[in-house]
């Protein structure tokens, strides 16, 4: 009986196609853009959590505060190498390794050829703590601590040296000349969007030599702190917050002069509100469901109408009231169903296709599809179980003699 009203449905679906497809448009948008949303929420989300994770794993980020005080003047203060060295030194049982850094934006040439890029002056363990690896050449070595020589990133040697091989040739730097000695390999885009392959490192020495010109302790920018496994980045940030509020001899309620950002929590607070913002727009993508189940519900009481000599025969000659209801609940979902896989389809497409597009990964979760494909047949249900009652509650005389 059910594959017999469901070849039925199909047979109906054939003879007015158009009708069917214009019914089923309501649920192959709605299906296919919640698809949509949750796939390219999904795929933001990972390149998002990807982009964090190439920033290096497991970081702590100390950095000056931007704040003013109530006088006017700046609470920014950068960081001393002594202060990175109470930190390596306290902090031995819960880190890693510990990296201070020092930048600033310069124009690099290279034979003709110039570029603006951000200038690092960094030690052998922002290696590590970033997660660094080099594409060509070698890292800084021990003899290299005060020595001229530099390592570009991939965008830098690209602007300068296009594909050819920059190792031994020497770049200047606003009025320094460095010796390239390696170039790392490509990160892409860092989690706040900016290039991380657009920089020049140097030794620390070096650039405080030939570079800034520092001439206070006060010349770190910032420091980057590898957290071991295991360890609870909250309660580590609280004790570096309290090393460093005791050496600065900050007082109590004074605030203070320095941030840090933790990467795991950035990351878990990122990724909570990407999915936030996915379920907000399939949300909204949704009510095209409720859309569409209407407008089944519309044509199936037209199609009641039209067929009501139709129904009358089928009740004359002995077919059952739950017969009736059966065959036009099940063109219903068929209707539904149909809608959905469609939707399901093109959702697959155009995720595809706009992932490409904006260059994120291509997450499809057939989970999802599948949710979204069982629930269009229930939409054909709750919507399909009105008309179906009425023409099962039809009177077969009343039916025969319509006109």
């Amino acid at each position: 009986m059910i594959w017999n009203a469901i070849l039925l449905a199909f047979r109906q679906i054939s003879r007015n196609y158009l009708r069917a497809f214009l019914t089923m448009l309501g649920i192959i948008i709605g299906v296919g853009s919640v698809i949509v949303m949750i796939s390219l929420g999904n795929g933001t989300t990972k390149k998002v959590q990807m982009q964090i994770a190439s920033m290096g794993s497991n970081l702590l980020v100390i950095h000056p505060a931007f704040r003013l005080n109530t006088g006017g003047g700046s609470l920014s203060k950068k960081f001393t190498h002594k202060e990175v060295e109470i930190l390596e030194s306290r902090l031995a049982s819960s880190i890693k390794s510990i990296a201070p850094i020092a930048s600033t934006s310069a124009i690099a040439q290279y034979k003709g050829l110039n570029t603006r890029t951000t200038i690092s002056g960094v030690t052998n363990s922002y290696f590590e703590v970033a997660d660094w690896q080099i594409g060509l050449g070698r890292l800084f070595n021990t003899e290299d601590s005060s020595s001229n020589v530099c390592i570009l990133g991939q965008s830098v040697r690209l602007a300068l040296f296009k594909d050819s091989n920059p190792l031994g040739e020497k770049v200047r730097i606003g009025k320094s000349i460095c010796e390239v000695v390696g170039v790392f390999k490509a990160k892409g885009q860092g989690g706040f969007g900016n290039d991380q392959d657009d920089f020049i490192a140097l030794p620390f020495k070096t650039y405080l030599r030939d570079i800034s010109g520092a001439t206070s302790n006060y010349n770190i920018d910032r420091i980057m702190v590898s957290m071991k496994d295991n360890i609870d980045s909250s309660s580590l940030s609280n004790e570096i917050r309290h090393i460093l509020r005791e050496h600065r001899n900050i007082k109590q309620g004074q605030i203070d002069t320095f941030d840090i950002m933790d990467t795991q929590q950035f990351e878990e607070n990122t990724t909570a509100t990407m999915r936030i913002l996915s379920i907000f727009l399939s949300s909204a993508a949704g009510i095209s469901l409720i859309v569409g189940g209407i407008g089944i519900m519309n044509i199936m009481l037209v199609s009641v109408t039209e067929r009501t000599k139709e129904i009358g025969t089928r009740l004359a000659i002995g077919a059952l009231e739950r017969d009736v209801l059966l065959q036009f609940l099940i063109e219903s979902v068929v209707v539904s169903a149909l809608g959905g896989s469609i939707g399901i389809i093109l959702a697959f497409f155009i995720s595809w296709g706009v992932a490409i597009k904006m260059d994120i990964p291509f997450v499809f979760d057939m989970w999802v599809a599948f949710g979204a494909f069982l629930f269009s047949a229930i939409i054909g249900v709750i919507f399909g179980y009105l008309p179906a009652k009425r023409a099962s509650k039809l009177d077969p005389i009343e039916a025969l003699r319509y006109e």
